[in-house]
C-alpha cells in the first residue's frame, strides 16, 4: 500500500493545479478541467463505475456495494494554493529521514523551525525542493481515496457498501461546492480527506468571509499637491492600521480569529487590497465583518464619498453547526482511526473545507487527515507512512 500510495501521490502532483480567485470562470483555471480528465482516468484504471466530469469540474464515481448500509462518500479537492507556485514541482523522498535539516535547491527543511519533523525520523518523508509548494493539499487526499478505492476493489471479499468518491475544484479560494449536487450524490454522510497531521479529525472550522477593498485616489504633480493629492496608497496604508495590530495568523492560534491581508498593490492615483475574514465565533465573526465595513465607513467620512469601495462576502461557516446534529458520523472515523493504531486528535480546523459547504448543504461532512503539514507554501512536506494510515482509515470508515 505504501509504493501505491507514493506512486499516485507522485503522478498527481506533476501537474499544476492553483486555483485563481481573481477568475470569473468555473472551475477558476482551466488546468482542474484537465485534470479532472487525470482523474477520471485513475478512477477508470481501479474500475470505479458510473465516473462522469460535469461542465463544472466536479469528478464522481461509485464503488458499487456488496452489502447493505449507508452510502458514504469521500471527497477531496483537486487544486492546489494559488499563494504559492505549484509549476514544476520537484519532489525530494527522504527514506529513513535522520531527524536534521534537509537540504535543497530552495530554502532548507529545518526541524529548529518546524519541530513536527522530528515525529517522523527514520520515516518517509516527501517535500519539494523548496521553490514550489508540494501540492499534498490536497493531492494527498486524492491520493489516499484511490489507494482505499484500489485496495477494496481488489479484495472483493471485503463486505462494504455503496461508496461514493468526489473530486472537486476551487477549494482554495472558498468555491469549492459552489456548483455541487448533494442529491446527485446521493450519500447518507460523507468526509473530506483533507486535513493535516497524522491522527487528525475535525468538524469545527472557521466562519470565512473576504473583503476585497479598491481605494481611487487622486494624483497631481508633487511639487503642487498641498490640499489636492489624495494618495490612495496610503489610505490602504491607514485602512490597514486601523485593525487590531495583533490579530493577524502569525499571532493567533487555537479558536482565536482574525484578519489577514492577502493581497496589496497600487499607487497614488489606485490602490487595491483584500483580506480574508475568520473565527470560529459566529458573534465575533459578525463583528470582524462590521469593524472593516465601519473602517472603510469612516475612510470614505475623511477622504470624500466612493474614495474607498468594499466588495465584502460570505464564503463558508463553521460545520460543527450541523455536525453536532450528527454525532454518529465523527464517532464511525474516530473508531476508524483508532482501528489502525492511531490516536485521535479531535482538533479543529483553523482554515475551510469543502466539508463545511456540504454540511449546510445536507451532506454532514467532517473532515480527515493526510498526513500533510505547513501547506500553502515551500514548507510543505508529508509522511509516506501517515498516507497510508489515512488510506487505512477511510477502508476502516467503509467497512465499519
Amino acid at each position: 500500500m505504501k509504493n501505491y500510495v507514493i506512486e499516485k501521490f507522485m503522478t498527481l502532483i506533476r501537474y499544476d493545479t492553483a486555483s485563481d480567485p481573481n477568475s470569473t470562470s468555473y472551475p477558476s483555471t482551466e488546468a482542474q478541467m484537465c485534470f479532472a480528465e487525470i482523474m477520471a482516468g485513475e478512477l477508470m484504471k481501479i474500475g470505479v463505475k458510473d465516473i462522469a466530469i460535469d461542465r463544472y469540474g466536479y469528478v464522481t464515481g461509485t464503488l458499487p456495494g456488496n452489502t447493505d448500509g449507508p452510502v458514504i462518500g469521500f471527497i477531496s479537492h483537486m487544486d492546489t494554493s494559488p499563494d504559492c507556485s505549484g509549476f514544476g514541482i520537484e519532489p525530494m523522498i527522504i527514506e529513513n529521514y535522520d531527524g536534521d535539516t534537509i537540504q535543497r535547491k530552495g530554502v532548507p527543511l529545518s526541524p529548529e523551525e518546524f519541530p513536527e519533523l522530528k515525529l517522523y525520523t527514520g520515516k518517509t518523508v516527501i517535500c519539494s525542493d523548496g521553490t514550489t509548494l508540494l501540492g499534498a493539499d490536497d493531492k494527498a487526499g486524492c491520493a489516499e481515496i484511490l489507494t482505499a478505492l484500489a485496495y477494496l476493489a481488489e479484495h472483493t471479499e471485503i463486505k462494504h457498501p455503496t461508496i461514493r468518491v468526489a473530486f472537486t475544484p476551487d477549494e482554495e479560494i472558498g468555491k469549492g461546492t459552489e456548483h455541487f449536487d448533494v442529491k446527485k450524490f446521493g450519500c447518507d454522510y460523507a468526509y473530506t480527506v483533507d486535513g493535516g497531521i497524522l491522527g487528525e479529525i475535525s468538524y469545527e472550522n472557521f466562519n470565512a468571509a473576504r473583503a476585497k477593498i479598491d481605494i481611487k485616489g487622486k494624483s497631481v504633480h508633487p511639487g503642487s499637491a498641498k490640499g489636492l493629492m489624495v494618495n490612495a496608497a496610503l489610505i490602504g496604508c491607514e485602512l490597514d492600521s486601523m485593525l487590531p495590530e495583533y490579530e493577524i495568523p502569525a499571532n493567533t492560534e487555537s479558536y482565536e480569529g482574525f484578519y489577514h491581508l492577502t493581497e496589496i498593490n497600487g499607487n497614488v492615483e489606485n490602490a487595491h487590497m483584500s483580506y480574508i475574514i475568520r473565527d470560529f465565533d459566529k458573534d465575533s465573526f459578525e463583528k470582524r465583518k462590521n469593524n472593516i465595513v465601519n473602517i472603510v465607513k469612516n475612510l470614505n467620512e475623511k477622504y470624500g464619498a466612493n474614495t474607498v469601495h468594499l466588495n465584502l462576502y460570505d464564503e463558508y461557516y463553521n460545520m460543527a453547526e450541523i455536525i453536532n446534529e450528527h454525532k454518529y458520523v465523527l464517532d464511525r472515523a474516530v473508531k476508524a482511526i483508532e482501528k489502525t493504531g492511531v490516536k485521535p486528535l479531535v482538533e479543529p480546523i483553523r482554515g475551510g473545507t469543502d466539508g463545511a459547504g456540504l454540511s449546510f448543504m445536507g451532506l454532514p461532512c467532517p473532515n480527515i487527515f493526510t498526513g500533510g503539514h505547513n501547506f500553502h507554501g515551500p514548507y510543505e512536506f508529508v509522511c509516506a507512512e501517515s498516507m497510508v494510515k489515512a488510506a487505512e482509515t477511510i477502508i476502516n470508515i467503509i467497512v465499519g
